[in-house]
């Protein structure tokens, strides 16, 4: 692929992801390389940022084209976890910048490399808090970096994603 091709993809990548997160009450942190870090804070998503980010991560599988008999046009795999961060400035004059730190931003950073093409990866408990029937998805048990414990997930895959139907919204 030439360089001017994967600026091109990367472009209608970052556009569709920035505008399906935006829609669904998130505040985009920052591109990182090849990924997009969106924050669903409850005071602009509302209380049920959980399902807003879940629904988001299911568009954006089906804007990549995961749902499609062809395959997607860019294959992704997406990391959603629903948890206390701390959401402020970080920094002093020209350096700062607004930022979410902490375990849960770590552990949302985990899931989504390990997370395959097609795939949702979420912690039991905020798939819990998104609405989300667990007892029929995928479990996997993943050892990720800075955890003493296994960290107990779920997948939703393409499959899966056209099976939920609709998450609630409140």
């Amino acid at each position: 692929m030439s360089s001017s091709d994967f600026t091109r993809l990367m472009g209608r990548f970052l556009d569709t992801a920035t505008s399906i997160l935006v829609d669904e009450g998130a505040m985009v942190d920052k591109f990182v390389g090849d990924e997009v870090i969106g924050l669903f804070i409850p005071a602009m998503a509302t209380e049920a940022h959980p399902q807003h980010a879940v629904r988001a991560a299911r568009r954006l599988l089906a804007a990549m084209g995961h749902d499609r008999s062809e395959g997607p046009w860019l294959p992704i795999g997406i990391g959603v976890n629903s948890d206390i961060a701390y959401v402020g400035s970080v920094g002093t004059g020209l350096d700062s910048e607004m930022t979410a730190m902490g375990d849960a931003v770590n552990l949302t950073a985990r899931l989504s490399s390990h997370a395959g093409a097609g795939e949702i990866l979420l912690p039991v408990q905020a798939a819990k808090k998104a609405g989300v029937a667990v007892d029929d998805l995928e479990h996997r048990s993943l050892v990720l970096k800075g955890k003493s414990r296994p960290t107990e997930v779920v997948v939703l895959s393409t499959n899966s994603v056209r099976e939920l139907g609709d998450i609630p919204t409140g």
